[in-house]
């Protein structure tokens, strides 16, 4: 359940219409359209991040750099297990908890599709909390997708999702089939 936000003056909304349509534009260029002083701008915004209004991401634009984002809809009975299976992995983006037949959403990204597929097929369809599964590649979306992607090339030992993906092990590595984990350095692809 959301708490209740607190409510917004119609400068703070003009302030976070401004930063959201630019997010680089100057202190002095939002006071001079709310006319408000800079100092009282920076004020503003200070407390309008900390309350989650304002939120500042870095991250890739998905579709310029040409990478494919499936959209993973699945009916689990343990959606914190297999969200922690995977908090780690670099091609997770996110999930969403939901309701309706499917309970949660999950977004992953990869240079190719047989790599998503591989994420799908040998770590959830096999995952003991899974009982259904849609899986869907994204074709387009109306938007540039901006989101931050984890870098962590050869940070861990073992994959962060448990599965144990040396060349020899993993079938889809293996064949060729899947690119590999960056996390632990065995990884065929050219971004991570």
């Amino acid at each position: 359940m959301h708490a209740l936000k607190p409510k917004l003056d119609e400068k703070d909304k003009k302030i976070i219409a401004l930063v959201l349509n630019n997010p680089k534009i100057s202190q002095k260029d939002i006071g001079d359209k709310v006319k408000l002083s800079q100092p009282s701008v920076a004020s503003r915004l200070k407390r309008l991040r900390e309350r989650g209004f304002v939120e500042e991401i870095t991250g890739m634009n998905l579709t310029k750099v040409g990478l494919y984002i499936a959209k993973v809809d699945v009916t689990v009975n343990n959606s914190a297990e297999i969200i922690n299976t995977f908090k780690d992995c670099p091609f997770f983006l996110n999930a969403l908890i939901t309701s309706g037949k499917t309970n949660m959403c999950l977004f992953f990204v990869s240079e190719n599709v047989a790599t998503l597929e591989a994420i799908v097929n040998y770590h959830l369809r096999l995952h003991p909390e899974v009982q259904s599964i849609d899986f869907n590649i994204v074709i387009s979306s109306a938007k540039d997708v901006v989101m931050p992607v984890r870098m962590n090339r050869g940070q861990f030992e073992r994959s962060p999702c448990g599965v144990d993906i040396e060349p020899g092990h993993c079938p889809y590595y293996r064949e060729n089939k899947c690119l590999g984990c960056p996390a632990i350095g065995h990884y065929k692809g050219k971004i991570w």
